[in-house]
């Protein structure tokens, strides 16, 4: 059964965030909570990293507000965060205890579902790619989180493990809790994501839910997205339409 979202939406309101002369993110609302699997799509550079950050209040607005209720968030990056010199185990225990997390039955199902079991008094900074990834979507799980913030979380990822990763995303999704995504690729999250948002040279390109996207002559929902992005450039589409 699906679960209810009770908690606040993160909100960006008119936000520009500029480096110097550059606009990393131009004049872009977002609404981020009421319990969706969304989708924050866009190549190399578009702002989706940004929009992360400033989601997560590690980087401040040059203007616009963003607002950020007592809603608990966790965070997974493109490059993993933990301890290097501590074990797995260590790792989920530390942050567990810096987030105020003592929910070990839950910690000890995300492990289970992320495979971890045979790594954990393996002293992380010694992990593969994708042992890596997987621990630090462990450690953004450890206080069940009521909104998940995760960049490209497929990097590094077997295929059974992006599979058995997306499906206990749906899930999460389905206990009421949000999941926002940002990828350059949607192919993955297609079959599970509520919402999309395009985001291309800082600014968002459009934004709906998935169920009101006529795909029209396109044969998905990444076939869809990269031909508007071209078509936006002056470009002709991946593909020949019928």
């Amino acid at each position: 059964m699906t679960g209810r979202s009770t908690h606040s939406p993160l909100v960006l309101d008119d936000v520009t965030r500029s480096y110097g002369s550059v606009r990393a993110v131009d004049d872009v609302s977002l609404t981020v909570g009421n319990g969706q699997y969304h989708c924050l799509l866009g190549p190399n550079g578009s702002g989706k990293s940004t929009v992360i950050r400033l989601l997560l209040a590690l980087t401040q607005p040059t203007s616009g507000t963003v607002t950020r209720p007592s809603t608990a968030v966790g965070c997974g990056f493109q490059q993993p965060n933990f301890y290097p010199d501590l074990t797995v185990r260590e790792n989920i225990r530390v942050f567990a205890a810096l987030v105020g997390a003592d929910d070990w039955d839950w910690n000890r199902r995300v492990v289970e579902e992320l495979r971890l079991e045979r790594a954990l008094d393996r002293t992380a900074g010694d992990l593969s790619g994708g042992f890596s990834r997987k621990l630090d979507l462990a450690l953004a799980l450890v206080k069940q989180p009521e909104v998940l913030l995760l960049d490209e979380p497929l990097g590094a990822l077997d295929d059974v493990s992006k599979i058995r990763l997306l499906e206990f995303l749906s899930d999460y999704c389905d206990a009421g809790n949000t999941v926002l995504v940002a990828t350059h690729r949607v192919t993955e999250f297609e079959p599970y994501v509520d919402r999309v948002t395009v985001m291309h040279r800082g600014e968002v390109v459009f934004d709906s839910k998935t169920s009101d996207i006529d795909l029209g002559d396109h044969e998905s929902l990444q076939r869809y997205y990269v031909d508007t992005l071209l078509e936006r450039e002056g470009l002709k589409p991946s593909r020949v339409r019928q």
